[in-house]
């Protein structure tokens, strides 16, 4: 039984997105330093994987093709979180009774948090995209590690501050708490996801070589 290389790793592409969406609500303490508790989301183990993907498949295919499975991506994205407001609106059953309540809260998204997730993903795709080509307009095919990073940091720094601000700026308090607070979550998060990019930076040699393999057989 044959699997097409490409279709695996879009399929990957959009589990990670699926899951980011359906479970990433769950946050789990990292580490302690110096008395400061980071936590992240669970999602932080598969979002550097969705940019990793991107530049694979950018080097591989070209900055179009990537593209058109990004805009898939938020397709799904947007169809999840729809299904998502149909299914808990609908009347349970008399046997599901007891559980509709769990069933919501863990399905139920709020407006604010879909739509601040949607607009940081898609503006954060894109950039990855857009900024992963350029370097290699300047540089060539050579330091695909440092095309794969740099496009990663900065995508992923617009992804954390975009998301952050439109979930959590509170309109009821002054500008500089505001900051404070939304700062104290971006920076660390930020980091978090740059340190598990730099340590996926192999897989992306691995995956491209996988994929040209599959293309130049082709």
């Amino acid at each position: 039984m044959k699997i097409n290389k490409l279709d695996l790793i879009i399929s990957i592409y959009i589990f990670c997105i699926a899951v980011s969406e359906l479970m990433g609500g769950k946050t789990l303490p990292l580490v302690n330093i110096l008395g400061y508790q980071l936590n992240a989301s669970v999602a932080i183990f598969v979002l550097p994987l969705i940019f990793t993907i991107n530049d694979v498949i950018t080097e591989t295919y070209g900055k179009e093709r990537t593209r058109s499975i990004i805009r898939s991506g938020l397709i799904v994205i947007a169809l999840i979180l729809i299904f998502s407001l149909i299914s808990t609106q609908l009347p349970p059953s008399r046997r599901f009774e007891s559980t509709e309540s769990a069933y919501d809260l863990i399905f139920t998204t709020s407006a604010r948090i879909a739509f601040a997730s949607l607009t940081a993903f898609t503006l954060a795709e894109f950039l990855d995209v857009f900024i992963f080509a350029k370097i290699r307009e300047k540089l060539g095919k050579s330091r695909l590690w440092l095309r794969n990073n740099a496009s990663n940091f900065l995508a992923q720094f617009v992804d954390t501050l975009i998301f952050m601000t439109l979930a959590f700026w509170a309109f009821d308090k002054a500008p500089a708490s505001n900051i404070n607070f939304l700062w104290s979550l971006i920076l660390p998060y930020w980091l978090l996801k740059c340190f598990m990019s730099v340590l996926e930076t192999p897989f992306v040699y691995l995956g491209v070589k996988w994929l040209k393999k599959e293309k130049h057989d082709n």
